[in-house]
This record gives structure tokens, sequence and C-alpha cells, in this order.
């Protein structure tokens, strides 16, 4: 049996690894031939994941059985239309998937079933009337864009004509969103869909770096500290969105903000969150969604057994890098060998530039720190932030530090 892998990233690297422990031959597609996964795969084509026709083509030139991918909501729409045309098996139709995948659809979902969002509108040019009735600040972004690519905070009309001409370009659509800004903090929450059933495996909180307009991750921290109303907000919200959507099978990523009492819905996908979001998941609840995700394809049903934590604690750490020429890490392996880390990650390769810091693909790598003990948690992260380098070319440490505060719950 042959699988074609679209994209390259950790989290595609682990499907790939998990399709090979089944003695399924992979082949990877990603524009990038220095993609992380391309270290794993049996055989490896530059190709855009995406480029439909070119994945299409791809596909029938290697006479693949599965087309698949995980943490990808962009690349999942390409997923879905490509196994359709081929008549192989995946979890989500392209109709769905393009419903989950484009904003504008989903927002207007949202409205219709009373899902709790922002205040929005859709356009493809942009026009000050539509936006009269707006309170500032407003986010703008791309329908159909990933990574937070081209979200900004804007708070005048000056701000967003700028911020809104930049959210079309980067549409492949041609068209962006204007919401107004919801106050709170920053949740993601996964769910893993079973028989129609929402089961939500973890709330996380996210930490951001200090930025007038952007919004960049730079922390996980799992569990998010709520009330138990507002987790049953939550998890009723989840089975209203998979009810909405009509999922019955499929994981299940939600972002949305939390004043501490109310919550509104950014987005959400069909998909586990991305980069290296599905090891907390499992480390948060013992649910392996990258597994569930090569046994969907597979014509397997993914069960929901309770759910079990290995800590009361995990937090994932993602490090930027000042503008330089990346050449190689530090300290990441003795930390994990002396316990003080429970995983690392580099994104990087040697060679790597790094510039400005625009959206959470700019990560040069991250750690995780785990203990039953808050704490003991705070103080491995400290150790490993002061630990922790990336050696650029001149021989001088790269990692902005300044932007990685001290953890705090």
């Amino acid at each position: 049996m042959k699988a074609l892998v679209l994209a390259g990233g950790i989290s595609q690297a682990a499907l790939i690894q998990e399709l090979k422990s089944r003695g399924i031959y992979t082949i990877l597609a990603d524009k990038n031939p220095k993609a992380v996964a391309t270290a794993y795969a049996d055989a490896f084509y530059p190709v855009s994941t995406l480029d439909e026709e070119g994945i299409y083509q791809l596909a029938l030139k290697e006479k693949v059985n599965l087309v698949l991918t995980a943490c990808a909501d962009q690349v999942l729409l390409i997923t879905a239309k490509v196994s359709e045309r081929l008549g192989l098996p995946c979890y989500i139709d392209s109709h769905t998937a393009t419903l989950v995948s484009d904003k504008h659809y989903m927002k207007e979902i949202f409205i219709k079933n009373g899902i709790p969002t922002a205040k929005h509108v859709v356009m493809d040019r942009y026009d000050q009337d539509k936006i009269k009735d707006f309170q500032f600040p407003l986010i703008v972004k791309p329908v159909d864009s990933y990574s937070s690519r081209g979200v900004r905070k804007v708070l005048n009309h000056e701000e967003m004509k700028k911020a809104f001409n930049e959210a079309v370009e980067i549409s492949r659509t041609k068209t962006a969103i204007v919401e107004e800004f919801c106050v709170g903090e920053e949740l993601t929450v996964d769910v893993y869909v079973e028989n129609g059933i929402a089961h939500v495996l973890a709330i996380s909180i996210n930490d951001k770096i200090a930025d007038k307009d952007r919004f960049v991750i730079y922390r996980t921290k799992n569990p998010a500290p709520l009330s138990e109303e507002v987790k049953q907000t939550i998890r009723d919200t989840a089975q209203k969105i998979a009810d909405a959507f009509h999922l019955k099978d499929s994981p299940m990523l939600i972002q949305m903000i939390c004043d501490g009492k109310r919550i509104s819905v950014l987005e959400f996908c069909a998909r586990t969150g991305g980069c290296i979001k599905y090891r907390l998941i499992k480390k948060a609840s013992g649910f392996d969604v990258i597994k569930a995700v090569a046994d969907l394809t597979l014509g397997k049903k993914p069960h929901v057994d309770e759910l079990v934590a290995e800590s009361k604690y995990v937090s994932n750490t993602f490090l930027y890098c000042k503008p330089g020429v990346f050449d190689h890490a530090e300290g990441f392996e003795e930390l994990k060998k002396e316990g003080i880390i429970s995983e690392y990650y580099i994104f990087s390769s040697r060679g790597t530039e790094y510039k400005t810091i625009t959206c959470s693909g700019d990560r040069m790598g991250g750690f995780t720190v785990q203990a039953d003990d808050l704490q003991e948690l705070k103080d491995k992260h400290q150790t490993a932030i002061d630990r922790v380098k990336a050696i650029g070319r001149d021989g001088c440490d790269l990692i902005r530090h300044d932007l990685v505060k001290e953890l705090t719950y």
C-alpha cells in the first residue's frame, strides 16, 4: 500500500512514522525540499501542497492508495478534493472541507447556528461604509490563510486600509474578513468527534508576543485555568459546531477568546492543532490524534476512552530569533537528559535566515516542560530558557530570550 502525505512539518513526520509502522510506503509532497518530514518519507516530490492539479497528477503517477495530511486546514481541503477525484478514502468530503477552511462560510454557519462569534464582514475590496457601525480596534485576516499569516489588529481606518490590502494579497480568493476585537485570553480547544459526539481532549491557553498589531504564539499552556461553568460552555459549543458542520468522525480544533465568563469563537477546523500540538494533546489526555487520523483514513473508528493526563501541567514554549543565519542549536539535548524538558523540537535547518517575526511559521524551535507541581513547572521552564541557544554563523546566540517571558499561570 502507498500513501501520499501532504506537507512536511513535524506533525506530518509523525503521521509518516505512524503509516510506516503499519507497513505502508510513504511519499511526501511539499514545495520545500528541506522540510522536516523529508527525512522520514520513502520518497519525496517538491510539489506545493496547495497545487491541487499537481498533487492529483502525482497521486496518479505513483498510483497511491491514500492521500492524507495532519494539522493543516488549507492542505486538508486539497487532500479532500484529490481523494474525491480519485475515489480514495478521506474522513472529510470536499464540501465540508471547504466550509471548515474558509472563514467566510464558517462565520455564516456560526451565525445561523447560534455559535458565539464576533461581529464581522467579508470584503474583496475595502469599503468603509460596511464597517461604519464597527467599534475599533478591529481584526483583519485573509479568509483562507494559516499560521496567523496576514492577521492584523488595527486602530483606525488608515491602518485598516493597509492591513486589508495586505490580507487580500495573501488570500488565494482575494478576500478578507474584518471583525471586532474581543478582549480576553485566547484558548485552543482540541476535540475528537466520535459518532457525532464531540469529546473535548484539551483546553489550552496561548501566550502571544507583545506586539501592537500581530498575533504570534510563543507558549501554549495546559490546562487553561477556567471555571467548571466556562468549561461546560466550551463543551456545549464544541458539540454545536460538530452538529452545525455535520461532523461524524473527525479531529477538531477550535480557537476562541474567553473573558473569564463568556466565549467568542474565532475559527475552527476539522483537524488537530498544528506543529507539535498533537504531542501536548496526548500528554494532556492520552488520546493519540495522529494515530486517529491514520485509522480514520484506513476505515477504522478510533474510540475515545477515559482521558488520562501524563502530568497535571504541560507547557510548550516556542522560540524566535533575531536577524541572522542559523547554524546549530545548543543545550536542548542536555536539558532533556537531565529531565528539565520532556521534549524539544528544532524547526530550522542549518543556513535558515531569520529576518522579522511575522507569524508562527517563523519559530526556530521549542521545548516542552511538564510537572505535577506548578512551581516545579516554572522552575524547569526558567532553567530551560536560561540554557537553550541557537548559534548563528557569527557564533552568537540568536534566540530572542526577551520574548519568552517568565511562565505565569
